[in-house]
């Protein structure tokens, strides 16, 4: 038997954070100043560069020695403890982040664009969804893509499902890096988003539930998940309040105020990852939920400098070490794979660009926002870890999924500059 002691991991840890750090601020360099890329698109691909498909293709012995995804216990290969270590600092960056995000919500605008906002979220859910569902038939055939013991319609709820996800975290943080928080269309953005990923996990909710024979799973996402925002809407916000007056009482936010808030984040990302919906919505609610005025801007002061900068990396790191581009082979996998990419960007970019310019956004908006919708990011890694996990998918499917979310990503940010640029290429 194999110890790994704690003064070790600690060290590993010290060594790993270094190693992100730099890699993500180098490739984000030259992401933003050669590809026009945001750096948090950079910081995912810098975390795929650093996993298997570049970093242990290339120095396999040193990759597996930094990041060693397993581990030998009495003869059985189990998740090593510096994974675990480094996936829960990255879930703290991303619940930290997505707090942040809901701070910055402008629930005033959405209610202004609640029509274009349901328009957008509906069109993001209902054609990527049909599409999924349409692409699902032809993978469905001779275990390839799915796992055998899955039936038709679960496979198709579940490709239909991973279509509809739009690159939530990924989504905000373009929007705060192009200086677009708070305006219209970046809230139109926000919100759709967050309403397709909380449909795409109910709907995921649903696929496991059967898939396991557990019907409670299901109950728990959707009526939990429910449950969860109305009470923060209502009840929350009511409480929420103080907090606010009691920044304005003690002249800034102490730290009995922040440990207060950061218990509150905690126990709402507790909740929904618990119940099935993920954590980053918990996230989100809370700070969307939170009082505006002097809390709002302190609280962003002492928190958005080390949770951009030191922690969110890691989450984007995490999930890059378990993408495996090696994977995706060629012939039939390779047209397969180019077409689900032709199936998402017709789904999510070209439907929400036509449902908000008929909810009356301008070409050049609309196309804007298409664009945004289509980046599918991390959120969709999550999804398919959960799916394979569970075997509800095959590494196969895994990989050309990750394909196409990668893909969709790097689109997102040059394609919105372009767009953003020329004013003149969309008639209004």
């Amino acid at each position: 038997m194999y110890f790994v002691t704690d003064v070790a991991l600690a060290v590993r840890f010290f060594l790993q954070l270094a190693v992100i750090l730099l890699v993500c601020r180098a490739v984000g360099w030259v992401g933003r100043k050669y590809l026009g890329q945001t750096q948090v698109v950079m910081e995912m691909i810098a975390g795929v560069m650093l996993g298997p498909s570049l970093f242990g293709l290339l120095m396999p012995e040193a990759q597996t020695w930094l990041f060693p995804q397993t581990i030998q216990v009495n003869g059985t290969e189990v998740k090593h403890p510096s994974m675990s270590i480094l996936y829960v600092a990255s879930q703290l960056g991303l619940v930290l982040y997505m707090f942040l995000v809901g701070l910055e919500f402008d629930v005033s605008l959405l209610k202004e664009k609640a029509r274009g906002a349901v328009a957008v979220s509906l069109s993001g859910i209902l054609l990527p969804f049909t599409l999924g569902v349409l692409l699902s038939l032809l993978m469905h055939q001779d275990g390839t893509y799915f796992a055998p013991e899955v039936s038709l319609w679960e496979g198709a709820v579940f490709l239909g499902a991973a279509m509809c996800i739009t690159a939530f975290p990924m989504l905000a943080r373009i929007i705060s890096e192009r200086g677009l928080a708070g305006t219209t269309m970046g809230t139109l953005a926000l919100a759709a988003g967050a309403t397709d990923d909380a449909m795409a996990w109910a709907m995921l909710a649903v696929v496991l539930a059967s898939f396991r024979n557990e019907a409670v799973i299901a109950v728990w996402a959707i009526g939990g998940g429910l449950a969860f925002a109305l009470l923060m809407a209502t009840i929350g916000k009511r409480i929420f309040v103080r907090l606010e007056q009691w920044t304005q009482r003690e002249g800034d936010v102490t730290q009995t105020i922040a440990i207060t808030t950061f218990a509150i984040i905690s126990l709402a990302a507790w909740f929904t990852d618990a119940i099935g919906i993920y954590a980053v919505f918990g996230a989100f609610v809370t700070g969307a939920c939170m009082p505006r005025g002097k809390f709002s801007e302190r609280m962003r002061y002492r928190t958005e400098f080390a949770t951009s900068t030191l922690l969110l990396p890691l989450f984007f790191t995490y999930s890059g070490l378990n993408t495996r581009i090696q994977l995706i082979g060629t012939g039939e996998v390779l047209l397969m794979m180019g077409l689900v990419i032709a199936v998402a960007v017709i789904g999510k970019w070209v439907g929400c660009m036509l449902a908000a310019r008929v909810s009356g956004e301008t070409w050049h908006d609309a196309n804007r926002i298409g664009v945004l919708m289509n980046a599918r990011g991390l959120m969709e890694l999550i999804i398919l870890n959960i799916g394979l996990q569970f075997g509800v998918i095959t590494p196969t499917l895994y990989t050309v999924m990750v394909m196409m979310a990668i893909v969709t990503t790097v689109m997102a940010s040059p394609l919105f500059a372009w767009f953003s640029r020329d004013r003149s290429a969309v008639p209004a």
